[in-house]
């Protein structure tokens, strides 16, 4: 991917509600140094991307906010395919377009697609062994901490819900339940619950519009 002519974007404005001094620190300057972060962040992500995803874009480089990052991760998570490739795709887009959404996914997903083909013969051979097996669990125990490390991370941003930080952890408590514990098929809880909630988020800024008014 080339760095040369490309203009730097502006840093994304701050969402909804955001202030001033919750707006990005800074801005990728191509669609190169897109691609290198996206590989950088893709070829630490052992077990899932999503925490180092949120690590790299909001307190490494500054890209995002978190109130950004995860609205970013809500619209991602009702459309179709991975929620990081689509959090890619999206940022990439709106920083350089069509180039952009390419670089993103491409530094994404290029690199780890060779990695996990190489790993896939390799696991082939060794896949009886105990010591093998062994360390795939404890990759996996990580891999859920890193996750709810960074669900505790964002959880500051919905202070700024329009909902209110206690309604909004209740529609995650829901869905956690519904999930996890009720073993609900995934699309039905975002379908139903996902679409409650856009209602309910609707209804309060109709509400909150007309108050001002």
């Amino acid at each position: 991917m080339s760095d040369s002519a490309a203009p730097s974007p502006p840093p994304l404005p701050p969402g909804p509600g955001t202030p001033g001094e919750d707006s990005p620190r800074a801005a990728p300057r191509s669609p190169g140094e897109l691609f290198r972060v996206f590989n950088r962040l893709a070829l630490q992500g052992f077990g899932g991307v999503l925490p180092i995803a949120q690590h790299e874009l909001v307190e490494r480089c500054g890209w995002l906010t978190r109130a950004q990052f995860l609205e970013l991760l809500s619209i991602g998570q009702v459309l179709p395919g991975p929620n990081i490739v689509n959090v890619a795709l999206m940022y990439g887009d709106r920083c350089f377009g069509w180039r952009g959404a390419l670089a993103a996914c491409a530094g994404l997903m290029l690199l780890p697609l060779l990695i996990v083909l190489a790993a896939t013969l390799l696991y082939q051979q060794l896949a009886g062994h105990a010591l093998v097996a062994g360390a795939l669990r404890g990759m996996g125990a990580v891999a859920a901490g890193l996750v709810l490390a960074t669900g505790a991370k964002l959880v500051g941003t919905l202070g700024r819900h329009p909902l209110g930080r206690r309604v909004a952890l209740g529609y995650a408590l829901l869905a956690a339940v519904a999930v996890g514990a009720l073993r609900w098929p995934m699309v039905g809880v975002v379908l139903g619950l996902g679409g409650l909630g856009m209602a309910h988020v609707g209804w309060a800024l109709r509400r909150a519009g007309g108050a001002v008014r």
